[in-house]
């Protein structure tokens, strides 16, 4: 079975994107970078989304990302899903922090409760059915707009391309890599061009 055990991120310094993901977000073992050169510009396909409890961590995290060096997107706002806003770290990666509660319950904690990517995808029902042959399972699904699937400690969601640079707060346009390597149980490449590699190949 499919499933994302970690997420490589191909950027140009990798002892800087240490240091900012360490301060920023702190995601331990699920996060590796690694050096590249690939040429890449504009909007590299996909977004990772912290979900947590409440807004006070929203803020705290997006707080710690700026801090330590990410542009602000999508300032932190309300909305009718609950409470979130959008930054690019350094490198190039945009995040979304986002939670689905309007109140706090308590002190912020930067507690992360779950991991999203988000692929940008050209065709939605295409790139479902080849998920769905590598046997993930759907978790939740909104016709041909946007699916998530339910399996592994970093989940993966399909959203369209146009639709998730808007939710990031880009512009759509961009060309080469995607400058991300996704680590799972098998090797393969989707029909978007995002390349999954076993665990060990993953690893730093």
């Amino acid at each position: 079975m499919t499933t994302i055990n970690t997420i490589t991120l191909e950027v140009a310094d990798p002892a800087a994107a240490e240091r900012f993901y360490t301060a920023a977000f702190g995601l331990g073992d699920l996060l590796r970078v690694r050096a590249s050169q690939e040429p890449t510009t504009g909007f590299r396909g996909f977004t990772l989304s912290l979900v947590v409890s409440q807004p006070a961590d929203v803020d705290a995290l997006v707080g710690a990302a700026l801090d330590a060096g990410a542009t602000a997107l999508k300032p932190v706002a309300k909305s009718m899903w609950g409470y979130g806003g959008s930054v690019q770290a350094p490198d190039g990666t945009i995040w979304k922090i986002a939670t689905s509660a309007k109140k706090n319950t308590g002190p912020a904690t930067r507690q992360v409760d779950s991991v999203v990517l988000l692929l940008g995808v050209a065709n939605v029902a295409v790139s479902k059915q080849f998920y769905l042959d590598r046997g993930l399972t759907v978790a939740r699904s909104f016709g041909r707009m946007y699916v998530e699937f339910a399996e592994g400690p970093v989940k993966v969601a399909l959203y369209r391309r146009r639709a998730l640079a808007k939710d990031a707060g880009v512009s759509p346009e961009g060309t080469g890599s995607h400058r991300i390597a996704v680590g799972g149980a098998e090797p393969f490449t989707d029909p978007d061009g995002f390349a999954w590699e076993s665990v060990v190949a993953a690893a730093r």
